[in-house]
């Protein structure tokens, strides 16, 4: 039997160049994300292995849409959340601080937590893997709400993977932690460091969750920085100019 995986988040960039790696891995694959358009046509790419439904994750139906793209598949073995939104903020902006928190915070809570249950429920070995950032790593000023968005969605994972062992859950947490990738959701004006690809990223993301790590950053650029940045106290970090 296929193993079946959900992917949230979909509809372009990361998300979607997984979702037809797991496609043609023999997978069958669920994607969602809110732009209904971008995933028909990704399923059209594989017919037969991608079924779709249009959800926001900030919605309120978010759950019921997730429960039955689950059924469409016909049920789930890994849960790969890739949904996120974030901006270079240094007004604090209500409008943007706002679309951050529902999306990264209530939307990734609701998510998580839902595939959880489902997993629990089964008591049958699951795998729940997420996008994060190591822009959690550090509260970055000119990204306030999404550095911030960011450590509640690893702390949160951290949380899940603990409560599945306590509960004895057979299902693995994989937090991921990438730098720079070349997407929509970065500035085309701005010039940013150590800037990846997408297809680079994808495999290093798949060969994890295969792997079944808890936590891995992308690449290893990122791992030399991000592990200098924790070992700079917090006096000194305010006075540094991050501007990305």
């Amino acid at each position: 039997m296929a193993k079946r995986i959900i992917i949230v988040g979909a509809s372009s960039g990361l998300g979607r160049r997984l979702a037809l790696d797991y496609a043609d891995r023999g997978y069958m694959v669920g994607i969602c994300a809110r732009r209904e358009e971008l995933l028909k046509a990704i399923a059209a790419e594989r017919p037969g292995r991608i079924c779709y439904a249009p959800m926001d994750v900030a919605a309120p139906d978010a759950e019921a849409v997730l429960d039955g793209l689950i059924e469409s598949v016909g049920g789930m073995d890994l849960l790969l959340y890739c949904a996120g939104t974030g901006f270079r903020d240094p007004d604090l902006d209500a409008g943007r601080l706002d679309r951050t928190l529902k999306t990264n915070v209530d939307g990734f809570a609701r998510i998580i937590s839902a595939a959880y249950r489902y997993f629990r429920s089964r008591n049958e070995q699951g795998q729940i893997a997420a996008i994060t950032s190591i822009a959690a790593t550090k509260g970055i000023g000119v990204s306030a709400a999404y550095s911030a968005s960011k450590r509640f969605e690893q702390t949160f994972l951290e949380s899940i993977a603990q409560l599945a062992r306590m509960q004895r859950v057979k299902v693995a947490v994989t937090d991921i932690r990438p730098g720079f990738i070349r997407t929509d959701l970065l500035d085309d004006s701005r010039s940013y460091p150590m800037l990846m690809k997408v297809p680079a990223v994808a495999r290093k993301i798949e060969r994890a969750i295969d792997r079944r790590r808890s936590t891995i950053v992308i690449d290893w650029r990122w791992r030399i920085v991000t592990a200098l940045w924790r070992l700079i106290p917090r006096p000194l970090w305010v006075r540094l100019k991050i501007d990305f």
